[in-house]
């Protein structure tokens, strides 16, 4: 997942995939490389991971080697236009934007190749090594990475086909591209994940980097004889909570594939310290 260019992040809502994109962003960054971090739905919750308030569509430096966007989709609808279809800047954009826009509410996945076509844009560009995008919940995600075919089946001809048809080949091309899973060893996240590895099935959208279990607690190193051994009093009380919580995540994680696992982090911690402890984490996996 370290060698590819662009790196998109997903998961069930509230697994922490903000997080570990994040953290991938400061992994990337401290071995030298140049990351854009793009918030695909959200530009708030990307945001507090690096420290700052919200994110725009310019660019903004938010670390070393880091710069953050969100996706915003008037202007990429704009970006669309100018850059990837070649339509003039002296061109009379008002009708083209327009026309697109209701394009874009009507026609099947224009909306979401206009929102994807950012970050393969920047895949497509020299300015970064890496572009890693904190993407939707996995079960919308999946119609994102289905937009290139789905409007190169709609559309027969032309400029729009032809781009279609280049974000589905990057997509699908595993030297460049690839899709990590976020969940957590609960119920409601682990069945969304095993339901969206079947949704994918063998249509070959994009390759699975693997999936990465978050908030992970691991058994005290100590058996329940020495826990049950101990005094009465709010010590022994955490201790069999943790090992309860231990043994509950053991069978959830025993249906999922193998692939990294990301401890939970005790202690009031800002989302900024968060993403900066995972980031460590990655060197010893």
């Amino acid at each position: 997942m370290f060698d590819r260019k662009l790196v998109i992040v997903s998961g069930k809502g509230g697994v922490g995939k903000s997080a570990v994109a994040a953290s991938l962003a400061l992994h990337a960054a401290r071995r030298g490389k140049r990351v854009l971090c793009i918030g695909m739905t959200d530009a708030i919750g990307l945001a507090t991971h690096f420290g700052v308030q919200t994110l725009t569509y310019e660019p903004r430096r938010v670390h070393a080697g880091i710069d953050a966007i969100a996706i915003d989709r008037v202007a990429a609808l704009d970006e669309y236009l100018h850059i990837q279809l070649r339509v003039p800047k002296a061109a009379p954009l008002r009708q083209f934007t327009k026309f697109f826009e209701e394009l874009v509410d009507t026609a099947p996945g224009i909306r979401e190749i206009i929102t994807m076509g950012k970050p393969l844009f920047e895949t497509w560009r020299t300015t970064y090594d890496r572009v890693i995008v904190d993407a939707p919940p996995i079960g919308q995600l999946i119609s994102y990475l289905r937009a290139p075919i789905t409007v190169a089946n709609v559309v027969p001809t032309g400029a729009v086909r032809d781009e279609a048809m280049r974000m589905r080949m990057t997509l699908a091309d595993s030297a460049q591209a690839g899709l990590l899973i976020v969940t957590m060893p609960e119920e409601l996240p682990v069945v969304e994940t095993i339901e969206a590895l079947n949704d994918m099935g063998d249509e070959a959208l994009i390759d699975l980097l693997g999936i990465v279990i978050n908030r992970v607690i691991y058994p005290l190193n100590a058996d329940d004889d020495a826990v049950g051994g101990l005094e009465d009093g709010p010590l022994k009380d955490a201790a069999v909570l943790h090992q309860q919580l231990a043994e509950e995540q053991h069978r959830w994680l025993e249906l999922l594939p193998d692939g990294p696992r990301l401890p939970h982090l005790f202690g009031l911690l800002t989302p900024g310290e968060i993403a900066a402890a995972l980031s460590e984490r990655w060197d010893e996996l």
